[in-house]
């Protein structure tokens, strides 16, 4: 259910603790690896096989404070995504992961009363353009993206979105040298 509408992402959600380290996300060891899928594999690996299986089966990660904390690895925010991951709700985020998140197409939100309410296995919905964490009936607010953000989002990662600007750019010119 990861992808709703635009603007929209949830799913089922996977509840985490404080501090989870992006060493826990995706170990080091398997860094020399840039397919998300592959990644994806490894996704939590330290915490066992039961925790891999229900984030395998799970689209929206929901942790305490400090998520994405320790070193600053893009691979954390792809093993994610490559694990069908569509959002992370938190109550806050390492900076570096936040940055990596939305460059790598993968929505991040702080919204601790959210946070307090999702329950392993809960349905939660993220509209990142409205502000909104939905769980059951209850909504909960947060900042909302601001526009910069939801496109590099929409685009699926910063990249994509260069490359669309790139290809439009091109476009442009092309269509000018014709007229």
């Amino acid at each position: 259910m990861s992808e709703l509408a635009q603007g929209v992402v949830g799913g089922t959600a996977i509840v985490f603790g404080d501090d989870v380290n992006t060493d826990v996300i995706i170990p080091g060891r398997y860094l020399v690896s840039i397919d998300p899928a592959e990644l994806a594999e490894h996704a939590f690996e330290p915490l066992g096989a039961e925790v891999q299986q229900r984030l395998r089966a799970s689209d929206v990660v929901v942790a305490g404070r400090n998520f994405g904390c320790g070193s600053a690895r893009e691979q954390a925010s792809t093993c994610l995504i490559g694990a069908g991951i569509s959002a992370v709700v938190a109550r806050s985020f390492s900076r570096v992961f936040f940055r990596n998140a939305i460059n790598t197409g993968l929505v991040a939100v702080e919204c601790p009363d959210a946070v307090d309410a999702i329950e392993d296995g809960a349905e939660v919905l993220v509209d990142y353009g409205a502000g909104t964490v939905t769980v059951g009936e209850r909504s909960f607010g947060f900042a909302p993206y601001p526009p910069g953000l939801r496109v590099i989002l929409e685009a699926g990662g910063l990249i994509p979105h260069l490359m669309q600007q790139a290809a439009a750019a091109k476009d442009k010119a092309g269509a000018g040298q014709r007229g």
